[in-house]
C-alpha cells in the first residue's frame, strides 16, 4: 500500500481532497485510479488509511477507512541542525539527506562567511523549496514526521533559539575536545544542537560566540569535510549513538 504525506491537505468529515503537487504525482506520476487504497500521514507522526473515491482533472478525493492513529514520532534525541548558509543548490542535498538521516529541524542561516545572501523575499521562496524537498524526502524514506525548515538572520538568532540540552559546534580549529571522547561524557539528551559553518567555517569570534552560549566545540580529527558533508556525519553518528540506527 502506497503511503503519502498530506502535508497541506485537510481531513474534514471523513474526507480527504488532494491537489496541487501532490495530485499531480498521485494521478499523472503514478496514475492512481478510483478503488486504490493508501496510507496517509500528516508530517506530524499521525497516520491512516483510505480509498481514493474520485479522480478529478485537477483534484482527487479520498475516503479515510481508518482515522488518523495517536502520533508516534522518530526514536532518539530531537536534532536540529543550523547551517551556515552554503552556495548554490547544496542546502537542498542538506535538508534531503539530513531528513533521511532523521533530523528535526534545520535552519540555514547567513554566516560572517557565507557567500550566499539571503533576502526576505527570495528566502521565502526558497524554504518553500526545501519544505518540499523535506516533504518528499519523508515521504520516500518512509517517516512519519517531516522536519521543520525555517530561515534565521544571523548566528546571533541561533545562538538566542538554541535552548537544547546538548549544543555541538563542528570547528575544525578546534584542537582538545574529540567527538568520541565528549558523547562517551555526556547524558542521553533529549534535544540536540548541532552548528555547522559554509564554506570556509565558522570565524574564531563566531565559534567564540558560540562557545560562550554553551555549544561545545568539536574536532572530527584529520577528516576535514566540506560543509555540505559535516551535517550528514554528525547526524549519522548521533543517530547511531543516541538515535534508531543500529
Amino acid at each position: 500500500m502506497r503511503r503519502f504525506i498530506l502535508a497541506d491537505s485537510i481531513i474534514n468529515d471523513g474526507k480527504v481532497t488532494v491537489s496541487g503537487d501532490l495530485f499531480r504525482h498521485m494521478a499523472k506520476v503514478l496514475r492512481l485510479k478510483a478503488g486504490t487504497s493508501v496510507i496517509l500521514a500528516d508530517g506530524a507522526g499521525r497516520e491512516c488509511t483510505g480509498v481514493i473515491t474520485a479522480v478529478g482533472a485537477k483534484s482527487l478525493e479520498i475516503r479515510v477507512e481508518e482515522g488518523p492513529a495517536a502520533p508516534t514520532g522518530d526514536n532518539g534525541p530531537r536534532i536540529t541542525l543550523y547551517q551556515g548558509m552554503p552556495k548554490g543548490d547544496k542546502l537542498e542535498f542538506i535538508v534531503q539527506k539530513c531528513t533521511e538521516l532523521g533530523v528535526a529541524e534545520i535552519v540555514p542561516f547567513t554566516a560572517a562567511r557565507s557567500i550566499a545572501k539571503v533576502t526576505h523575499q527570495r528566502g521565502m521562496e526558497r524554504i518553500e523549496r526545501w519544505r518540499r524537498i523535506a516533504t518528499e524526502a519523508a515521504r520516500q524514506s518512509k517517516r512519519r514526521t517531516v522536519p521543520q525548515v525555517t530561515l534565521a538572520e544571523n548566528l546571533s538568532e541561533v545562538l538566542q533559539a538554541a535552548q537544547h540540552s546538548v549544543k555541538l559546534l563542528l570547528w575544525e580549529e578546534e584542537q582538545g575536545n574529540r567527538l568520541k571522547e565528549t558523547l562517551s561524557g555526556l547524558p542521553i539528551p533529549e534535544s540536540i544542537a548541532v552548528l555547522v559553518g559554509p564554506e570556509g567555517g565558522l570565524t574564531a569570534e563566531e565559534a567564540a560566540a558560540a562557545s560562550a552560549c554553551g555549544f561545545i566545540p568539536l574536532s572530527l580529527g584529520k577528516r576535514i569535510v566540506r560543509t555540505e558533508t559535516a551535517g550528514i556525519i554528525i547526524l549519522s553518528i548521533l543517530q547511531f549513538y543516541w538515535g534508531d540506527i543500529g
